[in-house]
């Protein structure tokens, strides 16, 4: 893999087309945070399940939160992460072993061998982007 990832855009169209559930990791009831806006419209414009996954377990929009990745019952198609890029790899990690089908490393959120340990298991990868911002581009 090159030291430059580069976003596919079939993959971005068909994680924002195909209905799914999407755990956003870092999203919290803080309403100043990205993650909160940004989640109810993944959930509300693009009709994906989300579920909110933070330190305390928080509902977050009438939705059951979880700790951890690992918490969530049942398949998590997408796992997309507003954490800090120092933070992600371990997000990443923890994706890998639940069997994520596909990582978003949010706005400003890098890790280049993350991204490549997630593509060695199969794990889709889009980073450093926002869906809000993907979404006019290939919908």
């Amino acid at each position: 893999m090159s030291d430059r990832h580069v976003n596919d855009p079939d993959l971005i169209r068909d994680l924002l087309a195909t209905p799914g559930r999407w755990a956003i990791v870092g999203l919290s009831t803080n309403r100043t945070r990205p993650a909160f806006a940004v989640s109810r419209r993944i959930r509300d414009e693009f009709g994906q399940e989300i579920i909110p996954v933070n330190l305390a377990g928080e509902d977050v929009h009438g939705e059951t939160g979880y700790r951890s990745l690992e918490d969530i019952p049942g398949h998590v198609d997408v796992v997309d992460c507003f954490v800090n890029s120092s933070r992600v790899g371990e997000v990443v990690d923890q994706a890998i072993d639940i069997g994520a089908g596909a990582v978003w490393m949010q706005l400003g959120v890098t890790d280049q061998a993350a991204a490549e340990r997630a593509k060695a298991a199969g794990v889709k990868v889009v980073m450093n982007t926002c869906p809000l911002i993907e979404a006019p581009r290939v919908l």
